[in-house]
């Protein structure tokens, strides 16, 4: 056979080429999944916010909009905040999954490097990254902005439902930068005349002291943040003994920081200026925790939008009552149910503990 005729079969099939792409059908779409490919930020990250409100993935971006998330110059302010970033994550892992978009698979391993490469090496997390305005630079437990990234990449490194699509490439590094997390977490455990207690909702990301955030959010320690913190920690598959003691002393606090025969009702006040009111009332049996505990004396500790701080909760603003979460139960459900099943989990580990700490101070140990 000539050379020509060995060409032409070569021919024939690059011309047939684009007819063939033609008639392979698109790859499958998820609507949310397109609107996170929108959103994702240069820097792989993702915002909470559009034009001054919550991102809606549901909604549909008009022309204009489009333009404005594609051009160069947009703001990068991808962020951790109301579940930014781990959200689109795990569900672009998820629609990957159902659909073979390698679209969405990408944009998911875009997000991955941006949490890696967000972290500070001493393993904690700021609120935003790039950005580093204001508070947004600070190692941030604040509504579980750290904690959902450790958990996320826990996945990752155990091959966890969709996002163990991502293992391969990024199970190592998760693994890495879990176990760096979990360091900076038992080194942020805050003391008080020597003695283990909760955490902060945030540090300073270099001296790993507390730090404040807005003007009501001083340096203080954080009920709800530290269940979250709590609860990471338990699910370590084998706790050594700085995640141990970490977990027990952090739970005999809260203990100890119970306010018991107290509850919260919302009542309608047609007299206040919100219409509504907060108030704590007495009920039997019932507990109560509050959202911050002062560094000095460790008792609940309120401040208004001035960051004055109030003595009573009944003299807070009506705004500032109703506004924030200042009274909770988080740590309820981890008291009563989930540590005893840690705790018989890792009965070997937590016997180690309490012998270890009842010879070297018995106060330090619950009456069990």
């Amino acid at each position: 056979m000539t050379a020509p005729a060995l060409l032409r079969p070569l021919l024939a099939l690059l011309f047939a080429l684009p007819a063939l792409a033609a008639a392979a059908p698109p790859p499958a779409q998820d609507p949310v999944a397109e609107n996170m490919l929108l959103l994702q930020t240069a820097s792989g990250g993702w915002p909470k916010h559009w034009r001054g409100r919550a991102v809606d993935y549901g909604r549909v971006f008009d022309d204009t909009e489009r333009q404005a998330l594609r051009a160069p110059d947009r703001p990068d302010d991808a962020t951790l905040d109301n579940k930014a970033t781990t959200r689109e994550i795990a569900h672009l892992a998820q629609a990957w999954e159902r659909t073979g978009n390698p679209a969405y698979l990408n944009a998911a391993r875009r997000g991955v490097e941006w949490l890696l490469r967000a972290q500070y090496p001493n393993g904690g997390w700021p609120q935003y990254y790039p950005d580093r305005a204001f508070y947004r630079h600070q190692i941030t437990f604040n509504d579980d902005a750290m904690v959902r990234a450790l958990h996320l990449l826990q996945d990752i490194a155990e091959a966890r439902g969709a996002l163990a699509a991502l293992t391969p490439e990024f199970g190592v590094r998760a693994r890495q930068a879990l176990e760096r997390g979990i360091a900076c977490i038992l080194a942020t455990q805050v003391r008080i005349d020597g003695r283990p207690t909760i955490w902060a909702a945030q540090y300073d990301e270099v001296t790993l002291q507390p730090a404040k955030a807005r003007a009501y959010e001083l340096p203080s320690l954080a009920v709800a943040e530290s269940v979250g913190v709590v609860r990471l920690l338990m699910r370590q598959p084998a706790p050594d003994a700085g995640i141990v003691a970490a977990v027990e002393s952090a739970a005999a606090w809260l203990e100890a920081h119970r306010l018991p025969d107290l509850a919260l009702r919302q009542v309608d006040a047609p007299h206040e200026e919100t219409g509504r009111d907060v108030l704590v009332v007495a009920q039997p049996g019932a507990s109560l925790w509050a959202r911050f505990y002062d560094l000095e004396r460790q008792q609940p500790l309120f401040v208004n939008r001035e960051g004055e701080r109030v003595a009573d909760f009944r003299r807070m603003p009506n705004e500032r009552r109703v506004g924030y979460a200042w009274y909770g139960t988080w740590p309820e459900k981890l008291l009563a149910v989930e540590l005893p099943r840690w705790r018989q989990a890792h009965a070997a580990a937590v016997a180690a503990y309490r012998r270890a700490t009842d010879a070297s101070d018995p106060s330090q140990v619950e009456d069990r």
